[in-house]
């Protein structure tokens, strides 16, 4: 009554818990490996060994089917399962890679069972038993299975309720068998002459994976987000039961040495040896028909995604059965047929599948621990995720370290690929909310450390304005904040009837420059050039990353502005750290080889910003081979072996290699710019701090600097905030 029930049911092409995920799931996970190989597992490992494996393997399985569930049933699902989920979870590229390894997995994995079927088939039959022989008998099965579902998906559907009860009946076979291999006493552990425990998880967890069959056939469930759920934890769990009192029944059955060697040992000692050999051929080409229905699927979704071509997307007229999809499902199975040996074959289907679960693990980590969207009904803890990702992955070094990198390899490149394929959908990933979750810890984080007295991090507002010159500030900007600096160019658009601000949207500059430099570009609209810059300085930044430092252009023939005295003295009050680089367009930043500090007496906090200045230049692979001098202005005739010493100190704490010149200036009180213009006529870019002075002084310091720089080539102004320490210049003795 109850077959009956849901193949009347299958007429229609939804389907439902038990049809459409169960079903198909439980026969993949009781196969081939239960089968063939499970009493081999209990041969090699020893009872304890085999349950620890099957355990192992079983809380990646739970893992992961509890994190696909708990995703499932945030988001609507459509078809292509796995890839689905992540695709919608963490976005195109890496749904997109993980999919790929999991359709490539799960096409190989039809390989595994129909090389399972063979080697039972044939020798049922007393066919050939080499690998040719399993490659012929393979290949045909392939083809009558591949044909079963280009004819009906609801066809292959039903005829798995029959295979199910196929697979009852022969266990039942099995549990009533005689006694006739029983061992003298039970092997708890491996013995001496087994294959290692590694080789034999390898080969043993293609059985866990069965799970995907269900998944995968999201796209024709009724209600996915019931049926997901409840249709895959069942499975496992029956499978677990299965699995556990199996492989305790055949240890004490059955000697260990025969269960090494004898493949076909279940259906021999089984009470009725006809139904165990109808279970196998039963499991094994049903869990064949779950991969041929469920691969095509993840393709078809991809494709219809632009992940993969679009030929692969197209269905037919009738029910969009994924045909193109399948017929590569059938070319990547009979490549994986022509292996010809099913302990290679499970070795490779392990990795794709761990691969694979391992990411999908940590999507639903991610998604529980970043996304304020993400309310499953079906909820799990948190770390039941990370576990899985954890168990996967180790499992993966411990059986083959080498495959292992090979597989993060392969899904980086797919990754990478997708990335400038620049695919993308109208769905929100992950990641964007894994980024926001990171920055708010970690501004919370630094807001609540007091980081007066510490390293100087720059993070520079820049007015760069549409200069021929402007790709030179914007370089040496990025090259004084450092590695991990920040820098932010402003644009700022004059408009004296300002009336509405620009957009949010809008003021956001996006260009191959400030891409290439990690420089954020944004534009607003202000009535008043110097009254924009305040404002911008009064208002912009947030938490934990205040801007420190204003960087523009030297103002030449601003020296009477009102308006630019009023910024400076408001820019001096906010405490900011000022640069003025006046650049010269002939001789641009020369090679990159020469860079003069200049000190007075009164430089104190100055020098230490310019020491700050040399470390993240030497850093810049454009100065990195940049000769630096410190060139010091003895006005005071004190002992130029102590100067000498104490400058040469505090270079030295800060780390930064440069050359020290002392000019004795006592006797002929040469102007310190007419110092400057002799020694650093030629020097590709000079650095000379901004001295204190009356704001009212400061046309006549414009004016003085204005015929320097008629003299020198590029140079930086600095003048440094109070944060910086007060530097021992005083050199008495």
């Amino acid at each position: 009554m109850i077959i009956q029930y849901f193949i009347l049911n299958m007429s229609t092409k939804k389907f439902g818990t038990f049809a459409g995920v169960f079903t198909p799931s439980i026969l993949t996970i009781l196969g081939v490996i239960m089968y063939m190989r499970l009493g081999w597992v209990v041969g090699n490992a020893g009872l304890i060994g085999a349950i620890a494996i099957i355990l192992i393997a079983h809380v990646i399985a739970v893992t992961t089917g509890l994190s696909v569930s708990s995703v499932a049933t945030d988001k609507k699902i459509g078809a292509g399962g796995i890839y689905y989920v992540l695709s919608r979870s963490m976005g195109i590229p890496i749904g997109g890679s993980i999919g790929i390894t999991l359709y490539v997995g799960t096409a190989l994995s039809i390989a595994l069972y129909l090389i399972g079927f063979a080697e039972s088939c044939n020798g049922f039959f007393g066919f050939g038993m080499s690998i040719n022989d399993f490659r012929i008998t393979g290949t045909i099965a392939l083809v009558a299975l591949t044909a079963l579902a280009l004819i009906s998906t609801s066809v292959a559907l039903k005829a798995q309720f029959f295979i199910l009860a196929a697979i009852i009946i022969s266990l039942i076979s099995i549990f009533l068998g005689n006694n006739e291999f029983a061992p003298e006493s039970v092997n708890l552990f491996a013995s001496e002459n087994s294959v290692s425990l590694e080789v034999v998880f390898a080969i043993f967890f293609p059985a866990v994976t069965g799970f995907t069959a269900g998944i995968a056939m999201s796209g024709d469930l009724k209600d996915p987000k019931k049926s997901i759920p409840t249709g895959t934890l069942y499975a496992i769990g029956v499978g677990l039961i299965v699995y556990i009192t199996l492989a305790i029944f055949i240890s004490l059955k059955i000697d260990s040495e025969v269960l090494k060697t004898d493949y076909n040992i279940l259906m021999k000692m089984a009470l009725f040896a006809p139904v165990v050999v109808a279970g196998i051929w039963g499991a094994t080409l049903s869990s064949a028909i779950g991969g041929i229905l469920g691969a095509p699927r993840i393709l078809q979704a991809m494709s219809l995604d632009n992940v993969t071509p679009k030929i692969f997307g197209k269905g037919s007229k009738k029910n969009d059965e994924p045909i193109n999809a399948l017929l590569l499902v059938f070319v990547i199975a009979e490549a994986g047929i022509l292996i010809g040996e099913l302990d290679i074959i499970a070795r490779v289907v392990s990795m794709f599948y761990l691969t694979a679960y391992g990411f999908i693990n940590i999507s639903y980590f991610l998604e529980s621990w970043a996304n304020p969207d993400f309310q499953p009904t079906f909820k799990i803890k948190r770390w039941i995720g990370l576990l899985g990702f954890f168990a996967c992955f180790t499992v993966m070094f411990k059986l083959d370290m080498i495959a292992m990198f090979a597989a993060f390899i392969l899904v980086g490149l797919l990754h990478y690929w997708l990335q400038k394929k620049q695919v993308s959908i109208q769905n929100n990933n992950v990641w964007q909310s894994v980024w926001e979750k990171i920055v708010s810890k970690g501004l919370k984080k630094i807001e609540g450390k007091n980081t007066s007295n510490s390293i100087w991090n720059p993070n520079i507002i820049l007015f760069s304005g549409q200069s021929k010159h402007q790709t030179y500030l914007l370089e040496l900007s990025k090259t004084i904040s450092g590695r991990t600096g920040i820098v932010t160019n402003f644009n700022l658009i004059v408009d004296k009837n300002l009336k509405r601000p620009l957009k949010k949207a809008d003021q956001i500059i996006r260009n191959a420059v400030f891409n290439d430099l990690d420089i954020f570009g944004r534009q607003i609209k202000v009535s008043n050039i110097y009254e924009g810059i305040t404002n911008i300085a009064t208002i912009f930044g947030f938490s934990g990353v205040e801007p420190n430092t204003i960087m523009m252009g030297w103002p030449k023939g601003l020296e009477n502005s009102s308006g630019y005295a009023d910024m400076t003295t408001n820019l001096l009050h906010l405490d900011y750290n000022l640069l003025y680089l006046d650049f010269d367009q002939k001789a641009t930043f020369g090679n990159y080889e020469t860079v003069d500090f200049w000190w007075r007496e009164t430089d104190s906090k100055n020098a230490e910003m310019m020491l700050n200045i040399a470390r993240f230049i030497l850093e810049s692979p454009k100065w990195n081979n940049t000769n630096i001098r410190v060139l010091f202005v003895n006005n005071s005739n004190k002992n130029e072996k102590l100067i000498r010493l104490k400058i040469s100190k505090l270079v030295e704490d800060l780390r930064v290699k440069v050359e020290i010149k002392i000019i004795n200036n006592a006797i002929e009180e040469t102007p310190f710019y007419d110092l400057i213009a002799k020694e650093s006529s030629t020097t590709d870019l000079t650095i000379i701090g901004i001295p204190n002075y009356k704001i009212e002084k400061q046309a006549e310091f414009v004016l003085k600097t204005n015929q320097l720089f008629e003299t020198i080539g590029s140079t930086l102004l600095v003048k440094a905030s109070d944060n910086f320490n007060i530097l021992d210049l005083d050199f008495n003795i």
